[in-house]
């Protein structure tokens, strides 16, 4: 099985990247389900103290408390695929990055999703989720915070950058290659390439060998 982690600053493409995941038929395992669900637990509003219970598993469990509470579901996400692999959605922390590391060894790829501050802004803002995603000094905050959690190191430790700063259309075949997906359009090509290449074929034997037997006739007539 091969675990596939994205860790990026917020609007740089996470999101996407699930998407192509979810369409190609690889399950998506998101980090942050895990908190929304402590939050239900404990009564609370997933939107309004995300936040604060995030760092307080963090007290209570360790630094690599989401991490830990992840590991199962990547596992039933698995056990329930058919595919060879599983996108775990939210890194964070080296901390986080060090947990799977140990849990998967080889198996598992960080992968970095890169976009520079203005164009980022610019997506939230289209996205429009909450006034948050409009406001500019507050992506700037939550930047800051998810730089201090460790993002940052995070990025840099990453197997693989994919830059999301051309057309969705490239970014969505980028993250196709990284998970070792063929697009349906591109398989078609492929399927009537190799067919055409077979007809070819067929037509060049079937000149030959109507080659050989107009010889063989003309050889008959020389010898007559």
């Amino acid at each position: 099985m091969n675990v596939i982690g994205t860790v990026g600053l917020p609007g740089s493409g996470k999101g996407e990247a699930a998407n192509v995941a979810e369409a190609a038929g690889i399950p998506v395992v998101v980090m942050g389900d895990v908190i929304r669900a402590e939050c239900r637990r404990r009564g609370l509003d997933p939107a309004e103290h995300h936040g604060r219970i995030a760092q307080a598993l963090r007290e209570e469990e360790g630094d690599d408390a989401i991490a830990a509470r992840t590991l199962p579901l990547i596992r039933e996400a698995a056990a329930e695929s058919d595919r060879d692999a599983v996108l775990v959605d939210g890194l964070r922390s080296t901390v986080e990055l060090e947990r799977f590391r140990e849990a998967f060894g080889d198996d598992f790829t960080l992968v970095a999703i890169r976009a520079p501050f203005e164009l980022r802004a610019e997506r939230l803002d289209a996205r429009g989720r909450d006034d948050s995603d409009s406001d500019q000094e507050a992506l700037r905050e939550r930047d800051e915070r998810e730089i201090d959690l460790g993002l940052g190191d995070t990025l840099e430790r990453a197997d693989v950058e994919i830059d999301n700063t051309g057309t969705l259309a490239a970014f969505r075949t980028r993250v196709r290659e990284v998970l070792g997906v063929v697009d349906d359009e591109e398989a078609g090509d492929a399927t009537e390439s190799n067919a055409a290449t077979s007809d070819r074929a067929e037509s060049n034997a079937a000149t030959s060998d109507r080659a050989e037997s107009n010889a063989a006739t003309n050889a008959g007539g020389d010898g007559a």
